[in-house]
């Protein structure tokens, strides 16, 4: 496992890094000693990043994970969670400075732990910006400075939230999904920025929330039908050529220098087996270009949040 440097904090996270999300069986039904199998799977390998957060299975998979690293040591593994979504719909967040406090330690609770590495403000586009900038981040920047926590960030789906937001402070990261990937590597526009600015860079969903696999995307996917049609071309090009293209699609994510780490979410063991193992190679480049070229004029983003947070 290689390990890189996160930004301007003192944490080197493994390239390859566990997303918790389908320990809260949002994927699919689970059990507990499932779960727990795989996040000890993943730390025996040498992924030492793990991220949650209470929304994922309402706090389920919070608690099991909690579970899992009861009686690991603490220095074994670098944890974020995040607050502000508590589920699906509008009325499911809040990014006051009251339930951001709240939030940090009903989940250290459920972890186990007194702090966490990282907190993370969860999907800011589902935010009215000014309360983000005016009241929730400068929460962070507090709670970060009385010792609660070690680090501050924000996730988020448009690039456009980033960009407002490290134009007015100091974060420490940026956790975001979607947007480096085969199909639609638009995160690179600001990469340069968040270079200067010295902002890690944490990358989730290489598949794009199931597109580039071979068992394809869910019914819920977000994305149009002709992205959907595009990625069944891709994974067949793959397949032609003996390749899987879950393990092109992570290669290309993490053989970016400036991403830290690129989450990975399964409850399966074995897949965090693979996903490892793949991470080993390079991706084969004239393959890239060639699936690259297959999403050339394809639409390959959707709306998340308010519309006013939306990328031009």
């Amino acid at each position: 496992m290689n390990y890189r440097q996160l930004g301007k904090t003192d944490l080197k996270l493994s390239q390859v890094s566990y997303g918790a999300s389908p320990l809260g069986s949002v994927f699919r039904n689970i059990s507990e000693q499932e779960g727990i199998k795989t996040v000890h799977t993943a730390l025996d390998l040498g992924i030492n990043y793990l991220d949650v957060s209470p929304y994922y299975g309402d706090t389920v998979a919070e608690t099991v994970l909690g579970k899992a690293l009861k009686g690991i040591p603490r220095e074994q593994y670098i944890l974020s969670t995040k607050a502000g979504r508590y589920g699906a719909d509008f009325a499911d967040f809040d990014f006051s400075a009251k339930r951001i406090e709240a939030s940090l330690d009903e989940s250290c609770s459920r972890l186990g732990v007194n702090e966490v590495d990282i907190l993370f403000l969860h999907d800011i586009e589902f935010a009215d910006m000014r309360q983000v900038l005016q009241e929730s981040i400068p929460c962070l920047l507090a709670l970060k400075k009385a010792g609660k926590i070690r680090y501050a960030g924000v996730t988020g789906y448009p690039l456009k939230v980033f960009s407002e937001v490290i134009s007015q402070y100091e974060i420490d990261c940026i956790l975001t999904y979607c947007r480096y990937a085969l199909y639609d590597n638009s995160l690179a526009e600001i990469i340069p920025k968040l270079d200067e600015a010295s902002v890690g860079i944490i990358n989730a969903s290489p598949t794009g929330m199931g597109l580039l696999t071979e068992r394809g995307a869910p019914q819920w996917h977000p994305g149009s039908e002709q992205l959907k049609q595009a990625s069944l071309k891709a994974v067949s090009l793959c397949q032609s050529k003996g390749i899987d293209i879950t393990a092109l699609a992570l290669q290309f994510a993490i053989d970016h220098p400036s991403i830290a780490s690129t989450l990975v979410g399964t409850a399966n063991p074995a897949n965090i087996v693979k996903n490892v193992e793949w991470a080993s190679s390079q991706p084969d480049a004239s393959l890239v270009s060639e699936i690259q070229q297959i999403f050339a004029n394809v639409p390959c983003t959707w709306q998340s949040g308010y519309v006013q947070n939306q990328d031009k």
